[in-house]
């Protein structure tokens, strides 16, 4: 008897390792020390010595049921890309810049090309996010998972100076909404949708015309990462006032997270795109408007506030770093919360 009989592959592991080596050198900033393989992550934090109050931020985040399209469609270089995403866009509204990320895959089975592949995924979710990926796990469980399947968590520290962070403490009323754009579903709602499609390999690879591609490229589409806009908003010189990723809840949840009390947030639903992929889970679930608001990000994946003065340098910074910005409401007097009109 041995651990290889009892279901845990310690070969496929050092193979895993050996694989993704290559992804994990191309995200190395100057700050990391050492290389993949040691017992710790290390980086070193000389470069942050010269802010006034240096906080390091953090953010943990999977990729929910989100993966099980990936099963179906045995594609598994992209979810990585949402890990990162989920993380390091919760640090990037609060002001921060991510450092450095670290993964964890629980697998039933570890087939060494398959972990590679997801983390080639994280990897380029790091490279977007400019933040190193200093170390992970792959736990094989066998008995408890089923081979074929895994799941993938994450773990990111970022760094802002205090007088930078994004509080929220400074809205007032006319101050400015301006929305990014998302790449579709990004990583919220999937049990919802489970519901809607079957989930089986004909139903993702049905394609659509509205959709300009099947449904499971449309589902496996990315989360975005907004990390660069953010920084590069901030470069241009505009005070982002107040932030919100919108992840699970929606609008209705996420948006009075950023939020003072005294203010509301005004959103006009006419001045955004609805991206086809919500119109069409919308039409064939049956789902009202307020669930769909309460559920999925709508075509926004990050809303921010700022002063009126700065709108049109904060939508030219956002262009410049590659998004899709929109002037999509405003901060009026009132109990705190979202009115969507």
């Amino acid at each position: 008897m041995d651990y290889k009989s009892a279901g845990v592959d310690i070969e496929a592991g050092y193979r895993s390792v050996e694989l993704m080596k290559k992804y994990v050198s191309e995200t190395v900033r100057p700050e990391v020390l050492g290389g993949i393989g040691g017992f710790s992550g290390a980086f070193s934090l000389k470069a942050i010595k010269d802010m006034e109050e240096p906080v390091l931020l953090s953010g943990t985040d999977g990729v929910g049921t989100k993966i099980k399209a990936a099963f179906l469609m045995d594609k598994h270089d992209t979810v990585g890309i949402d890990c990162v995403a989920m993380c390091v866009n919760d640090v990037a509204c609060a002001g921060g810049e991510p450092l450095f990320f670290l993964d964890y895959i629980a697998c039933g089975k570890n087939i060494p090309e398959k972990i590679a592949e997801i983390v080639k995924g994280v990897a380029e979710g790091c490279k977007q996010a400019g933040c190193s990926l200093v170390g992970g796990e792959t736990a094989e469980h066998p008995g408890l998972m089923p081979e074929d399947e895994y799941d993938v968590a994450g773990f990111t520290v970022g760094v802002a100076d205090k007088k930078d962070m994004i509080t929220g403490e400074n809205l007032k009323a006319g101050d400015v909404l301006i929305g990014l754009a998302s790449t579709g579903i990004h990583s919220n709602g999937f049990s919802l949708i489970r519901k809607v499609f079957p989930m089986t390999k004909e139903s993702l690879e049905t394609y659509y015309d509205e959709l300009g591609a099947t449904l499971g490229e449309t589902l496996l589409t990315p989360t975005r990462i907004y990390v660069k806009a953010l920084k590069s908003i901030k470069d241009a010189g505009v005070r982002v006032k107040a932030c919100s990723h919108i992840t699970g809840g929606g609008f209705y949840e996420n948006i009075p997270r950023m939020l003072k009390d005294g203010v509301n947030a005004e959103v006009d639903l006419k001045s955004f795109p609805v991206p086809p992929i919500f119109k069409l889970l919308q039409e064939k679930g049956g789902i009202s408007d307020q669930m769909m608001y309460n559920t999925y990000n709508m075509g926004l994946g990050m809303i921010l506030a700022v002063d009126p003065a700065d709108v049109e340098k904060t939508m030219e910074a956002a262009k410049a770093a590659g998004d899709t910005p929109y002037i999509v409401g405003k901060i009026v007097e009132g109990e705190k919360g979202v009115t969507l009109c």
